[in-house]
């Protein structure tokens, strides 16, 4: 367990979406996920045509709705409203998942509890009685998608790193994950290990690589 430098600024939740939204190209298909992950819809250009999906049935959201807009018959899976930009639909649950699977989708942003080095996903359950009881569409997405990004804290509330050489919760996906983006940096998942993209200012490869507790690399 290693503690975060006093003097390091981390990324904000909303610095860490509008991270992830950068990499979001034109045209892309893209799902995102319950929690975090539904930030970046509010980080998108607004002049760059990007189709977002969620899993209940719905293509075309725009970001959220402004306080007092909200519309309740239009929500996305995790049952928070949403817009709908012009030319989205909704559509039946089946067919939305049947986009998922059939990997129609580019990119899937996801939450995580614990990410392994080999892009191993585990994201739905604790082993608390409180947990989600299921894992719902995460693993469709999690196997159908071309790309899987996942959002998360670098470190869990006790100091653990969240990125880790192998998961202890259950696994959502085998070998699924492209990139990850925390509040410390982006790292790729690649054939020779975790490769470090970015870190935020002021934090060295070999402080990241403490508060990780996994090998490191810099790209060639």
């Amino acid at each position: 367990m290693t503690a975060i430098p006093l003097n390091l600024q981390r990324r904000s939740r909303d610095q860490i979406a509008a991270r992830v939204a950068q990499d979001i190209a034109e045209g892309d298909y893209v799902n995102l996920g319950i929690g975090l992950p539904t930030l970046v819809a509010n980080h998108l250009p607004p002049g760059k045509e990007i189709f977002l999906h969620s899993e209940n049935g719905i293509l075309g959201m725009g970001p959220s709705p402004a306080p007092g807009q909200e519309d309740w018959d239009l929500i996305n899976a995790g049952k928070q409203p949403v817009t709908l930009l012009q030319g989205g639909s909704y559509f039946h649950h089946g067919d939305s998942f049947a986009m998922m699977r059939g990997g129609h989708l580019d990119i899937c942003v996801l939450g995580a509890f614990q990410v392994s080095v080999t892009g191993d996903l585990a994201n739905w359950h604790t082993g608390a009685p409180d947990a989600i009881p299921a894992v719902g569409g995460a693993m469709d997405l999690a196997i159908g998608a071309k790309k899987v990004f996942v959002m998360m804290e670098h470190q869990t509330k006790s100091g653990e790193s969240k990125v880790v050489e192998r998961c202890t919760y259950p696994l959502t996906g085998l070998g699924c994950v492209s990139r990850i983006y925390t509040d410390l940096a982006v790292l790729d998942v690649t054939d020779h290990g975790l490769v470090v993209r970015e870190m935020i200012d002021g934090l060295s490869l070999d402080a990241l690589q403490a508060l990780t507790g996994v090998p490191l690399h810099l790209p060639d």
